[in-house]
């Protein structure tokens, strides 16, 4: 069946979750993490993952926005600046900002124009997706955000990719699934979505069940593999 909706993930997907960091370093009054914002960005992703996948397992959800903080917390002492109250705040503060992709917008606006349903499924509470949203300036090129908040469970739970058939009422394999984790791109490939990877990082595939249909560098290709 042909492709009638695009659906992505949001954070290191369509949003470039290293920013925050990267931005915060650029900072005089931050210059503690100049050297080490890369460690930063990636312990801080990482643990904000673990620790939402650890809240599935065991049944205790909170919101995105709990865990990336919980997430935060554990990095910065790490990196030895946990007494840094300004950097914390700054950096969540930046969190709010984070900017789309180069491709991001032209990718989108072709989709839209191409007649195909776009969509946002993220682990982001609400707030934080519409915050993204609103601050890549992409909002017209998405139909909507759809929140693991409505089943109060994480991805990779089968639940929370329903939403896309409730929401639409299109069925599995009318869905391209477009994610930078490859644990969700395969957890999506089990379910039954036509699924990309954008492995930016040129990472080995995760050894799991199931493996993304298809890998790209960036989002750029997503059309063409949508049928546009």
């Amino acid at each position: 069946m042909p492709i009638t909706t695009c659906v992505f993930d949001a954070y290191g997907t369509l949003f470039d979750v290293a920013a925050a960091a990267r931005e915060a370093a650029k900072e005089p009054a931050f210059d503690a993490i100049a050297d080490t914002w890369p460690q930063l960005a990636e312990h801080w992703r990482l643990k904000q993952l673990q620790y939402s996948w650890l809240r599935a397992v065991t049944g205790a959800h909170d919101d995105f926005w709990q865990v990336t903080q919980e997430g935060l917390d554990w990095s910065l002492e790490k990196l030895g600046v946990a007494d840094d109250p300004a950097l914390r705040e700054r950096l969540l503060a930046l969190y709010w900002e984070l900017q789309a992709f180069a491709e991001v917008p032209a990718m989108l606006r072709a989709l839209k124009d191409g007649g195909l349903n776009t969509a946002i499924l993220s682990n982001g509470s609400p707030a934080m997706l519409d915050g993204a949203v609103q601050s890549a300036g992409i909002s017209d090129l998405l139909d909507v955000s759809l929140s693991v908040e409505s089943v109060g469970v994480f991805k990779p739970h089968a639940s929370v990719y329903d939403l896309v058939g409730e929401h639409y009422g299109c069925a599995k394999d009318e869905v391209l699934f477009v994610s930078s984790n490859g644990w969700d791109a395969a957890a999506a490939t089990g379910y039954g979505f036509t699924t990309a990877w954008v492995n930016r990082g040129g990472d080995p595939v995760d050894r799991l069940p199931w493996k993304p249909a298809h890998q790209l560098r960036d989002l750029s290709g997503i059309p063409a593999l949508a049928g546009l």
